[in-house]
């Protein structure tokens, strides 16, 4: 069997409102949205993000939904690689989002990052790689 890594889904509670933050806050250009079924993709360049109603997948499943909160950290993490880390805070804060841990070098990691959540409470890392010292 040969696999290839072509998704990332991430179950939302409000479809309207998390295709909002993708698209706009985020300017992620859409690929597909059918707003009826909850379901939009979204073209990162390389791995489709897309975004499925949580419960529209729980039906698909035949599952019983249980909702929870959560701080985000029992989730996948969704990394998005940027130009500029400062930047892309300044022009975030700028729409509203709150940025959770504001943008940090990270030497052992060899990038730049700073974090925040989508409407869901997923966390979403922005990073660009650190410049090399001359």
């Amino acid at each position: 069997m040969k696999v290839k890594f072509t998704h990332v889904r991430i179950l939302v509670s409000d479809y309207a409102k998390s295709f909002a933050f993708y698209s706009d806050a985020l300017n992620l250009p859409v690929r597909f949205s059918d707003e009826q079924s909850g379901y939009g993709e979204f073209d990162t360049g390389t791995v489709t993000l897309a975004l499925f109603d949580r419960k529209n997948m729980a039906a698909a499943l035949s599952a019983e939904l249980q909702p929870s909160e959560d701080n985000g950290l029992g989730r996948p993490t969704l990394v998005l690689n940027v130009e500029d880390v400062d930047a892309a805070c300044l022009e975030l804060q700028k729409k509203g989002i709150a940025i959770l841990v504001p943008p940090i070098d990270r030497p052992a990691w060899t990038v730049r990052t700073a974090h925040f959540k989508d409407p869901d409470g997923n966390i979403i890392e922005i990073n660009s790689f650190m410049r090399r010292k001359a």
